[in-house]
């Protein structure tokens, strides 16, 4: 793995698996899709993409979730199937995320940035345990690695390259 590719995120699948075909590429990401998970895989013909991955920020079911985490990003990838190289091209764009009003409610901002994002948001709780110490544990815990480790894992696990992009086109 080069310099770029660390940068850009950029992976290679193990020797010896055989690319999966465009179909199989493609259904292996959308079965990622599941109620239980807190983003949704779709269509992204609308974002010129192949498929968009992105945070369910705006379903009421996982609005607390969001609020709870004290997220400051929304992210969305855009995903490019490219057959002929067994690539997923991947652009991740982040967005500033803010809350307004009581009960709170997330807003996402114009501003926009491209790139791999890094997301975690912890909360603790500090009390005596039973030997009377102070002891921290952790009480929530959001990792925005959640939407691109699953894609990635996904990408690899059918025999294509995850590809990063950060400059030029999708």
């Amino acid at each position: 793995m080069g310099l770029f590719d660390k940068l850009t995120g950029t992976r290679r699948p193990e020797g010896g698996v055989a690319p999966a075909p465009p179909e199989g590429m493609r259904a292996a990401l959308l079965d990622l899709n599941r109620p239980d998970v807190p983003f949704v895989i779709r269509d992204g013909a609308a974002e010129d993409a192949d498929l968009v991955a992105e945070w369910r920020m705006a379903e009421p079911a996982w609005q607390a979730l969001f609020i709870e985490s004290q997220l400051t990003r929304a992210v969305r990838i855009r995903m490019r199937l490219v057959p002929e190289d067994h690539e997923v091209r991947a652009l991740e764009e982040q967005w500033e995320v803010t809350r307004v009003g009581n009960p709170p409610r997330l807003v996402i901002s114009q501003e926009h940035s491209r790139g791999q994002d890094r997301t975690v948001s912890r909360h603790w709780t500090i009390e005596r345990g039973s030997n009377g110490r102070l002891e921290a544990t952790e009480t929530f815990r959001f990792d925005g690695a959640e939407l691109r480790n699953p894609l990635r894992d996904a990408t690899l696990e059918s025999g294509w390259t995850w590809r990063g992009v950060v400059f030029g086109q999708l």
